[in-house]
């Protein structure tokens, strides 16, 4: 059985992510995913692949928890649940400590920086998101 490697990004709250109601706005979590996403391939895939591949979001779900407010340190946890030929499924979930939130579960598309047409992952890219306790994370 594999598991993911967790992947911690720091969340950067500007003044133009709060809303008329004093927090965040919920749009800006959005933001905040696809950032922590893409940060998240950058840091873990290789430069080639990084460099030959592009992300794109097909599907996000967003529940909100608590709201965020400008000062708040915000940290989102990002998990590649899995993968199936040019899809990936992710989870992230944000927190302010031990609070959390939101969850979000969402699903990317893998494009060609070429061709902009799906692209598989090969395995052993896919691998370094995962722990070594199996050969067959995807």
């Amino acid at each position: 059985m594999s598991t993911a490697i967790p992947y911690r990004y720091q969340v950067g709250i500007e003044s133009d992510d709060i809303d008329f109601m004093g927090h965040v706005n919920n749009a800006s979590y959005l933001k905040w995913v696809q950032a922590a996403v893409l940060d998240h391939w950058k840091a873990l895939a290789p430069s080639e692949a990084v460099a030959q591949h592009l992300w794109v979001a097909l599907k996000h779900e967003i529940t909100y928890r608590k709201p965020a407010f400008i000062d708040d340190d915000v940290i989102a946890t990002v998990l590649l649940e899995k993968v199936q030929g040019a899809r990936a499924m992710y989870e992230t979930v944000i927190r302010r400590g031990e609070e959390v939130l939101a969850e979000v579960k969402s699903s990317w598309c893998c494009v060609d920086a070429e061709t902009l047409r799906p692209a598989r992952i090969a395995r052993d890219i896919i691998q370094r998101f995962f722990t070594s306790e199996s050969a067959d994370p995807a």
